[in-house]
């Protein structure tokens, strides 16, 4: 069944556009309305006040006036402050004396203090008056008895002042909403210009052009930060594309060989099956399948060293992970340890010593007659370093020999068995436990050096020589 199209899609669906200006002019709405009420309840409460005073001091004035001369009639003045509604009234609701505006009105409010000096106030209708009337009254003794005087005045530039201010206020929160949502909308659209040529640079990179980049703003803002983030992701990615081109082609090279030599030997075997001795077939077939075994195992090692699997650490010492090593290998170069001890690290015991033994079958395959192995503690860094007395490593070849499947000089022979991966995986395991390998500078032979952060500083020196 399609799907129907809803008139207002939910939120999730609205562009990021759409969101931060709809989200904003809401906000800004809301600000405005608080604000417009919050000054017109200030604004209406200082006239409020203003029309209160003016009315005491206009009924005080008024009550004196009574209480001297008691007027009767039309004999009170038309205007007191600005108060033209006056008149006084006795006990009974009788009109003694009023201004010429209410001339022949009845009392204008039934307003009546209970005490003396009292002001009471209200707001009230005065026929013939098209508005309201603001009334201030009090009582005062005068000669002939008790009155109750009251001043009033219109509110006509009042209700004129509210109507406009109303007026003003319901047109300005919607233009002030519609102008802060064209600003928004607009800014955010300059914002995420750099975003939409980045995000088209990416398609077309996805799309066949592996080795682009994207256009970097001018400027430090998050979006240029970004756009030099993605740069430098597109870099990391062409070089891992590389590096895998390249490992494809020297892992299809290096198995072709074994693979075309095994194949070889049985077709010819076959070829000839009464002239064979087939006990040296099946030793040299083992011996390619050994070898196939090697590269496999090493490629699945570097696999997972590559793909971040988790190893479980533990505290290791490398003088002892040394000495170990050495006793159980049967070597035909005499290997010396000198050992620290108490040299700890946080790793993982098998990944190290088959870090040790790939630098050991490395120099025992060059030594002439002796390998050394040291382990000290230079600072907060554990250094294992093996050194042979064989040819040495040419100081242009010191990182050619930590790529994969490269072998120079002797150890492209056949009879080394060597995989070409022992380096390059123990520089992975060093890398993979924070630290580092290298060829180091060496009076004679080949010097490669292993850096780890240590576990806890280490005890006295102590030197344990090894056969």
């Amino acid at each position: 069944m399609p799907r129907r199209r809803l008139l207002f899609p939910p939120l999730s669906e609205w562009s990021l556009r759409l969101r931060v200006t709809v989200v904003a002019t809401v906000i800004m709405g809301l600000l405005l309305s608080l604000g417009v009420a919050a000054f017109y309840l200030t604004l209406r409460w200082t006239t409020d006040d203003q029309v209160r005073q003016r009315g005491r001091d206009a009924v005080h004035e008024l009550a004196a006036t009574v209480r001297l001369h008691d007027p009767r009639g039309d004999a009170l003045q038309s205007e007191v402050d600005g108060y033209n509604l006056l008149q006084s009234v006795d006990d009974h609701d009788h009109v003694l004396a009023a201004s010429a505006a209410l001339a022949g009105y009845p009392p204008i409010s039934d307003l009546h203090p209970s005490r003396p000096g009292e002001i009471a106030t209200e707001r009230v209708t005065v026929p013939g008056v098209p508005s309201k009337v603001f009334v201030s009254a009090t009582r005062v003794r005068a000669r002939a008895g008790w009155r109750t005087v009251y001043a009033g005045t219109p509110e006509y530039q009042h209700a004129a002042v509210g109507r406009m201010l109303v007026i003003t206020l319901v047109l300005l929160v919607p233009l002030s909403m519609a102008l802060t949502a064209w600003l928004v909308w607009g800014a955010v659209r300059r914002a995420l210009r750099p975003l939409h040529v980045m995000s088209s640079e990416l398609a077309a990179i996805s799309g066949g052009e592996p080795y682009g980049r994207v256009s970097v703003p001018g400027g430090a803002d998050e979006v240029a930060e970004l756009g030099e983030e993605i740069n430098l992701a597109l870099i990391r990615l062409q070089r891992t594309v590389e590096r895998q081109r390249a490992f494809a082609a020297d892992v299809s090279h290096e198995l072709r060989s074994p693979l075309t030599g095994l194949r070889a030997q049985l077709e010819d075997a076959l070829e000839n099956p009464e002239d064979e001795q087939w006990p040296e077939v099946a030793r040299a077939a083992l011996d390619d399948a050994d070898r196939l075994q090697r590269i496999v195992a090493d490629l699945l090692f570097m696999a997972r060293l590559e793909a971040g699997v988790q190893i479980e650490r533990r505290p290791v010492d490398l003088g002892e992970l040394a000495a170990e090593e050495l006793e159980r290998r049967r070597s035909e170069v005499p290997v010396e340890l000198s050992a620290q001890p108490g040299v700890l690290v946080l790793g993982s015991p098998d990944h190290l010593r088959r870090l040790l033994v790939n630098l050991l079958d490395n120099a025992e395959h060059y030594a002439r007659s002796r390998v050394w192995v040291n382990v000290r503690a230079e600072g907060r860094t554990a250094e294992l370093e093996v050194l042979d007395d064989g040819p040495g490593i040419a100081p242009e070849d010191r990182e050619r020999v930590f790529l994969r499947f490269q072998r120079l000089g002797g150890a492209r022979r056949r009879e080394h068995g060597g995989t070409g991966l022992g380096l390059p995986i123990s520089r992975d395991i060093a890398i993979a436990h924070g630290g580092s390998l290298h060829v180091a500078d060496s009076d004679k032979g080949a010097r490669l050096l292993l850096r780890l952060p240590l576990a806890r500083p280490p005890r006295a020196h102590l030197t344990a020589p090894g056969a």
